[in-house]
C-alpha cells in the first residue's frame, strides 16, 4: 500500500428533514444549537461515529481495518490485543500493563495503528491502565454548523404500548424533537505529515471518501429523519505541507439562496458554489458529489 499522502482540506454539506441530527443529552436530547445565533450544530464525534460504522460494515473486521472505538468495546481489551501480539507469556491476569521501554512503546503504538483504521485515521489517547501510548491522527473534523438558524420543534406522540402492567387501558405520551429542515456545513483537514506517522495510506484515504459519501445510508433511524450528503468538495495539494492556508481555500466555498426560501424546506432552496478563479498553484479542487 502507498503511504505517501499530501495535504488535503475538504468541505461537506449534508441536510436533515424532520429529524434530530445530533441530540444534546444535557438539554433533554434537543438538537444541538448555538445559543447566541440559533444555528444548529453537529459534533465531530457524531460524524466520526458514522464513518467508523460504515468502515466496520464494509470491511467486516478485515485485518488492518478493525474499529478501536466500537459502540460496546472495552478500550483496555483493545489495548491488550497489542500486548498479546508482541509479548510472550500470560498477560491476561495483569490489571495494568505498561511498555518495558521506548522501543516496545513504539511497537505497541505501531501495532494499534496498523490494525485499527480509526486509530491511524483520527488518532487516539490510549494511555489507560493497559497503556499503548497516544496517537495524533491526520484526519480532523470541525463541528458542523447549519447554514441558517434552525427551528427546533417538540412534537408529542401517542404510545400504544404502556410501561407498567395494570395500565393497559391508559395511553402514554411521548415526545420527539425535530428540525423541519436544515442544511449543515462541515470542514475537514488531512495532514500529510501525520499520515506518514500513523501509516495512513492512499487506500485509507479512498475509503474515507467512500465512507463520507455513504455514512448516512446505513445510519437510518426514526429520530434522525431523512439525512443526506449533498456535496463533498476536496482541496488536494501536490505537496506534503501544502501550498496555501486552509482558510483561503474554505472561503472559496459558499452557499447562495435560491429565490424565496423563508423558511427553507429542501436542498432546492440553496445553491452551493465553488470559486475556481485563480486557484493557487499546486492545489486541485475535486467535487466528488
Amino acid at each position: 500500500m502507498s503511504t505517501t499522502i499530501n495535504r488535503h482540506e475538504f468541505t461537506i454539506f449534508f441536510d436533515v428533514t424532520n429529524g434530530n441530527p445530533n441530540g444534546d443529552p444535557d438539554m433533554g436530547n434537543m438538537p444541538r444549537i448555538d445559543a447566541e445565533t440559533g444555528h444548529g450544530l453537529v459534533t465531530d464525534v457524531c460524524l466520526k461515529r458514522k464513518i467508523r460504522n460504515y468502515v466496520d460494515i464494509v470491511k467486516n473486521d478485515t485485518e488492518g481495518y478493525q474499529i478501536y472505538v466500537g459502540e460496546s468495546a472495552a478500550l483496555n481489551e483493545q489495548h491488550r490485543k497489542a500486548y498479546r501480539a508482541l509479548r510472550d507469556g500470560d498477560i491476561e491476569q495483569a490489571k495494568e500493563l505498561k511498555p518495558k521501554d521506548k522501543s516496545e512503546a513504539a511497537l505497541l503504538t505501531k501495532w494499534m495503528c496498523h490494525n485499527f483504521f480509526d486509530v491511524r485515521t483520527f488518532g487516539a489517547v490510549m494511555t489507560t491502565k493497559v497503556n499503548c501510548g497516544q496517537v495524533r491522527g491526520p484526519v480532523q473534523f470541525t463541528f458542523a454548523r447549519s447554514v441558517d438558524p434552525i427551528l427546533s420543534q417538540e412534537t408529542t406522540i401517542t404510545r400504544q404500548a404502556v410501561t407498567q402492567e395494570g395500565a393497559e387501558k391508559e395511553r402514554e405520551m411521548g415526545r420527539k424533537h425535530i428540525i423541519p429542515y436544515a442544511l449543515y456545513r462541515m470542514d475537514g483537514y488531512i495532514s500529510g505529515h501525520l499520515a506518514g506517522q500513523t501509516s495512513f495510506t492512499t487506500e485509507d484515504l479512498e475509503l474515507l471518501w467512500e465512507a463520507i459519501i455513504n455514512m448516512f445510508e446505513h445510519d437510518r433511524s426514526a429520530s434522525r429523519g431523512q439525512m443526506s450528503l449533498r456535496k463533498l468538495i476536496i482541496f488536494q495539494h501536490d505537496s506534503l505541507l501544502g501550498k496555501t492556508p486552509a482558510h483561503r481555500l474554505f472561503e472559496r466555498v459558499g452557499v447562495e439562496t435560491s429565490g424565496d426560501h423563508n423558511p427553507a424546506r429542501s436542498i432546492g432552496d440553496y445553491h452551493i458554489t465553488v470559486d475556481y478563479n485563480d486557484v493557487p498553484e499546486g492545489v486541485t479542487i475535486i467535487e466528488k458529489w
